[in-house]
């Protein structure tokens, strides 16, 4: 189906807007009249501008507060229209959103909102242009889409017909079905909006939280399924009203946008694309350093060894068990790109740059994700290096798609020699999971990327209290927990730039591997006493269980499902680890933790 997005959706100028929906593959834009009024162009550089980007003028929108009002407002409401069905001539586009009205002056009366839209439609067809009424979710009068329906049949009028709106009809928790008994060619118009499940006013929930289908808790395919079985054959249309996508780059959040509709599309059955790759585990991560030592100090106190490096360029193997970390001193470890978050925050010293993820058919799992909008990136390689695809994830970290000791694919371990024997004994049995920071204005954005791109299933979002503010939190997994990426972000912009990205790293006895780290000369984050203090209030411990784990700054928590028990190391750079044991199938990630641990960190930095 045909794909278009409201101006409103992206930050910018006009210009900036119909470009960057252009180049994300949109094939039509809803103009937003306040972009419109606010653009040096006129309506027909407008139309021109976009007829050279190969993109159609699909609605113009909104008039506001037209209908069942008193005649004399109507006449100046008559007037008013006019003048925007002349511009809308000029700009190229036959549609125009009509909002219920809000107005005070709006009657309680569906037969005169019907006789008066019947009259505008009279007016709209003098000028070729249909006109789309919409029942905004806090309309006076008219705030449900079956009742602006009632009035819209009651019109009767062949230039008249509905906008259906996803927020507008989920938000009131209006039931969808009745969709199904509107007759396709009646439905003029479709726009498209999730949002947080939020107990909020609905016109403040609207204005500031909506997000792209797939980001929010709305029910947004089920809704679209029951549009397309009336008949609908117009477009697919975006309209998100979002401060944070206001503010952000438009480019990388049209790309968002488009995403998200090519996930919907293939949700309902509407087009093909390649099917995901099943991600099985974590290879590796990389690290990036223009000084090795205080990182590959650390990583000795947590038991691991150099077992390789490799052939042609500054990078370290170090591997315990079947976790394996990358350290890289290349020019890469100095570039501006590597020294700056995407988010344009300066970062010092060592920094989490990339993850391989294992699957067993890494072609695929590259096909899917440049389907997808996400690129393999363009690599400088050695004609005996192994061929390693890598895709970039909203906040920069490079994603590698490998196989490790598969028979017959590429394997990336072949690119290192061999400098010494693994470690015999292992604390760290494998790589637990990966938590990674997000760039304030990218969070919902990857959250849809790894769900739609990688197949990893979205958690319950989690907000964690932090000494300068709440930091939002929510994990991606597959389905065994192989893959298991905790996404977090700040409140503000800036707050990014205050949290480091972490290593955590699964053990099956976390005291051992604590002794033995801080007996090799490791230093652990320091717990406050009051921390085990409050433990000892919420939970029975054996006789010396607690006493140990406040000697070796191991943290504790339960759910129903088994016991999480876990201790930091200090940050190097913008890097620290964390070595965890799951017992009983614990599935979280310490969060009733996660503010002390914030302001330990806060404490000692």
């Amino acid at each position: 189906m045909r794909t278009s997005i409201a101006t409103v959706s992206l930050s910018g100028s006009l210009t900036e807007k119909l470009t960057a929906a252009a180049r994300a593959g949109f094939d039509g834009v809803e103009i937003f009249e306040n972009d419109l009024l606010a653009s040096p162009l006129a309506p027909e550089e407008i139309r021109a501008r976009c007829a050279d980007l190969g993109l159609t003028v699909d609605l113009y929108q909104p008039m506001r507060d037209i209908e069942a009002v008193p005649e004399a407002e109507f006449a100046r409401n008559l007037r008013r229209a006019r003048h925007k069905f002349e511009l809308m001539g000029r700009l190229g586009t036959d549609t125009v959103l009509v909002c219920s009205s809000v107005s005070p002056l709006a009657e309680d009366d569906d037969a005169l909102a019907a006789e008066q839209l019947g009259r505008l439609a009279d007016l709209a067809q003098d000028f070729g242009i249909r006109v789309a009424y919409e029942a905004l979710a806090w309309g006076r009068h008219v705030s449900t889409y079956d009742h602006a329906w009632r009035i819209v049949e009651q019109a009767d009028h062949p230039a008249l017909g509905t906008c259906l709106d996803s927020f507008h009809i989920l938000s009131r928790g209006s039931d969808p079905k009745g969709i199904e008994e509107i007759p396709g060619e009646k439905i003029f118009f479709l726009q498209l909006a999730d949002a947080p499940l939020l107990g909020m006013d609905v016109l403040q929930w609207s204005r500031h939280h909506r997000c792209f289908p797939g980001q929010g808790g709305f029910d947004v395919p089920d809704l679209v399924r029951r549009v397309l079985h009336t008949g609908y054959d117009g477009p697919l249309s975006l309209e998100v009203f979002n401060d944070v996508f206001r503010q952000a780059e438009a480019g990388p959040t049209a790309v968002d946008a488009r995403r998200s509709l090519l996930v919907l599309q293939e949700e309902l059955g509407l087009t093909d694309l390649p099917a995901p790759a099943a991600l099985t585990g974590v290879a590796f991560t990389e690290l990036v350093t223009p000084d090795a030592e205080p990182v590959t100090a650390l990583l000795g106190t947590l038991g691991f060894a150099r077992t390789a490096r490799h052939r042609g360029k500054p990078v370290e193997l170090w591997e315990q068990g079947e976790a394996r970390i990358l350290v890289n001193t290349g020019p890469a470890a100095l570039s501006p790109s590597r020294l700056r978050s995407r988010g344009g925050t300066p970062v010092d010293g060592t920094t989490l740059a990339a993850i391989g993820l294992e699957s067993p058919d890494p072609a695929a799992a590259a096909r899917r994700a440049e389907a997808l909008l996400a690129p393999v990136l363009p690599r400088r390689r050695a004609a005996e290096d192994a061929p390693l695809e890598a895709v970039a994830a909203p906040d920069g970290t490079e994603l590698f798609l490998c196989a490790t000791n598969r028979p017959g694919l590429p394997d990336w371990r072949a690119d290192f020699e061999d400098v010494a024997q693994r470690p015999a004994a292992a604390d760290a049995l494998r790589i637990d999971h990966v938590a990674l920071t997000q760039p304030w204005h990218r969070f919902d954005e990857a959250v849809l990327f790894h769900r739609s791109v990688l197949g990893l299933d979205p958690q319950e979002s989690v907000d964690v209290a932090d000494p300068y503010g709440l930091l939002r939190s929510r994990a991606v997994t597959n389905a065994d927990g192989g893959v298991r990426f905790p996404l977090t972000v700040g409140a503000a912009p800036g707050d990014d730039s205050v949290h480091a990205r972490h290593i955590a790293l699964a053990t099956d006895d976390v005291v051992a591997a604590a002794r033995r780290f801080t007996a090799a000369g490791g230093r652990p984050l320091p717990i406050p006493a009051n921390y085990y203090d409050d433990l000892a209030a919420r939970f029975e411990f054996a006789d010396g269980e607690l006493e140990t784990y406040r000697d070796l700054g191991i943290l504790y928590d339960r759910d129903a499902h088994g016991v999480f028990r876990h201790f930091y190391t200090r940050t190097v750079g913008r890097v620290f680890f964390e070595l965890v044991q799951r017992d009983g199938g614990y599935r979280g990630y310490g969060a009733a933790n996660a503010p002390v641990r914030l302001a330990a960190q806060h404490a000692v930095r």
